[in-house]
C-alpha cells in the first residue's frame, strides 16, 4: 500500500484564452476539480491497481465532503481523512502551453495533527510533498509520521514540490530538511534540482528528475545520471498534476519497491501514468 501525505483541495483551474487583460475581461475557460499534490498521487496510484492511501485534513464542509466521496469512488482508503475548519483552494492558471502558476489558499490542509499510528498499519510506501514538511502542525505532524514509517523499515519518498516554496524557506534549510529525512527517493522537476544542486545527491537518496517532454533524469550517489526518454505527446491543455502522476507510477512500478533494483522501468511507468493523466486533461 502506497500512503500519501499532505493536501486535498478543490483546484479551479483556469485555461486563459488570450493574454490577460489588466483590471479588464480575459476570455478563460474554467474548471472546478479535485487537486492537491498528495491526493493526486493516492488516485493516481489506485486508478492503477495499487492500494493507496490518503492522510489529511479537508475542510468539515459540503466541498470537502464531496472531495473525500470523490477519493473514495477512486478507490483511495481515505480512513485516515480527518475534518475541520473550510477546505482549501488552488487557483491555477493555465497559458496557451500547458504551462501553469498556482495561487494557493490552503486552509485546513495545514492544521493535521496528533498523528495516529494506524495510519501507516499496512503501508509499504510513504510519500509526503515538501508542501506538507515546512508549516506546523501539518509539518510536525509529517516529521512524526516519517519517524514512525522509518521504525517500521516503510521506504519514505518525498517530492520537492516547488521552487517557491524552496526560495520561501531557504534552499540551505530545505537541503538540510530533505537530508536529515533521509529519503530513499527523492522527486524533483528540472528548476527544483537546480535550485537544490540535485546533481549532488543529499545522501544516499534515490534522485529523479522529472523534466516535462525531455528525458527524466536517474540520479544514484557515485553514478552518472541515466537519461529516460518521456512518452511523446502531440499537444498538452493542462500540465497540472503530471509530476504527481509520474511520482505515482513510479512508486508503483512492478512488485513491491521494484522501484530500488529496476528504477529505470521506474521511470517509464511513471511516463506513462503521467501521459495518461495529461490525455485525460486535454
Amino acid at each position: 500500500m502506497l500512503a500519501t501525505l499532505g493536501d486535498l483541495v478543490e483546484d479551479v483551474v483556469v485555461r486563459v484564452r488570450e493574454p490577460i487583460n489588466v483590471a479588464s475581461d480575459t476570455e478563460s475557460v474554467i474548471t472546478r476539480r479535485r487537486g492537491g499534490s498528495a491526493a493526486t498521487v493516492a488516485v493516481v496510484a489506485a486508478r492503477l491497481g495499487f492500494e493507496s492511501r490518503f492522510i489529511g485534513q479537508v475542510g468539515a464542509d459540503p466541498t470537502g465532503n464531496l472531495l473525500i466521496d470523490e477519493l473514495r469512488a477512486d478507490g483511495v482508503d481515505v480512513s485516515a481523512v480527518r475534518q475541520s475548519g473550510t477546505t482549501g483552494t488552488i487557483v491555477a492558471l493555465v497559458d496557451a502551453t500547458g504551462e501553469r502558476s498556482m495561487l494557493t489558499d490552503r486552509r485546513a490542509c495545514l492544521s493535521l495533527s496528533d498523528p495516529d499510528q494506524r495510519w501507516l498499519d499496512g503501508v509499504t510506501m510513504l510519500h509526503v510533498p515538501l508542501y506538507s514538511l515546512l508549516e506546523d502542525p501539518l509539518a510536525a505532524t509529517s516529521n512524526t509520521l516519517i519517524d514512525w514509517a522509518r521504525k517500521r523499515s516503510i521506504p519514505v519518498s518525498i517530492d520537492a514540490s516547488s521552487t517557491a516554496i524552496i526560495e520561501a524557506a531557504g534552499v540551505p534549510a530545505v537541503r538540510k530538511l530533505i537530508l536529515a529525512f533521509h529519503p530513499n527517493v527523492l522527486f524533483a522537476n528540472n528548476d527544483e534540482a537546480d535550485l537544490l544542486g540535485l546533481d549532488d545527491p543529499p545522501g544516499e537518496s534515490l534522485v529523479v528528475i522529472k523534466r516535462g517532454a525531455s528525458p527524466a533524469l536517474v540520479i544514484v550517489a557515485g553514478s552518472a545520471p541515466i537519461e529516460v526518454p518521456a512518452l511523446p505527446l502531440d499537444a498538452v491543455a493542462d500540465t497540472t498534476g503530471a509530476g504527481d502522476a509520474f511520482a505515482a507510477g513510479f512508486l508503483t512500478h512492478g512488485a513491491e519497491a521494484s522501484w530500488r533494483d529496476a528504477p529505470v522501468d521506474a521511470c517509464r511507468s511513471g511516463h506513462s501514468a503521467a501521459m495518461a493523466l495529461l490525455t485525460s486533461l486535454s
